[in-house]
């Protein structure tokens, strides 16, 4: 009979998927993540976002990119990442509405996860209020969405800026 062994977590790129009302980088938000995470050591372009999901609080139209923060980290500390965006929102915040939407997570070499407040079936709980989404795997060269992911990350217009985290990550990993 052969025995369970625990396994290490795999080490991860922190990332933030950033949704705003402008069609370029804020530098005071890029300057407060830099703050907040660490480093920024890549920027994604700011695309289309489409869902109507956020427009009542944050209007539109509304752009969404990514970046990523230089340093590989322990997974486990989501909940943590996941309170200081909700305070760097809170920083941000105009006539008492988000300007920016952080969603912070994480890429490992197999999935990019995302960090919540709202609980869902696909979600499972981590404490501290958080929740985890697994949004995209990635095996054999490609990200693959799930089926509750935002039709955004469904389409694959991002999956080249999360290619090139994903190569920073294993550059890193590497060193």
């Amino acid at each position: 009979m052969s025995r369970s062994v625990p396994t290490p977590a795999p080490v991860c790129k922190r990332v933030l998927a950033v949704l705003s009302r402008a069609p370029v980088w804020d530098e005071a938000l890029i300057a407060a993540v830099t703050g907040a995470f660490g480093a920024v050591d890549h920027r994604g372009p700011l695309l289309p976002f489409e869902d109507a999901y956020y427009a009542a609080e944050m209007g539109g139209p509304l752009w969404r990119g990514w970046v990523s923060c230089r340093g590989l980290l322990d997974p486990a500390r989501l909940p943590e990442w996941k309170h200081a965006a909700r305070a760097l929102e809170d920083e941000f915040r105009r006539d008492g509405n988000r300007i920016h939407n952080l969603d912070v997570g994480y890429l490992d070499a197999d999935k990019l996860v995302l960090a919540s407040f709202k609980r869902g079936p696909c979600k499972l709980y981590l404490g501290r209020d958080v929740w985890a989404d697994m949004i995209l795997g990635y095996s054999r060269g490609a990200f693959t969405p799930t089926p509750w992911a935002f039709p955004d990350f469904r389409d694959g217009r991002y999956d080249k800026t999360l290619g090139i985290i994903r190569d920073k990550l294993k550059a890193e990993t590497r060193r």
